[in-house]
């Protein structure tokens, strides 16, 4: 039986907690396609956020890449 998988969404400033990325950093690696692109809360909000399951993963690739 597979676990179901569950996620906080994380908003900005948790992401940048997280990650220790500067907020025009992260814009910026996702605009260079190197970070996961935030997806909008609400159609055709304002607000953006990231899965965490998704950052986690991205954290796990950066330290293969690096070890």
């Amino acid at each position: 039986m597979q676990a179901k998988r569950t996620s906080r969404i994380l908003r900005m400033q948790e992401l940048v907690n997280k990650v220790g990325y500067a907020k025009s950093t992260i814009y910026g690696l996702v605009k260079e396609g190197k970070f996961p692109p935030p997806f909008k809360l609400t159609p055709g909000g304002r607000a953006n956020g990231w899965f965490e399951h998704t950052i986690d993963e991205y954290l796990q690739e950066r330290e293969r890449e690096n070890v």
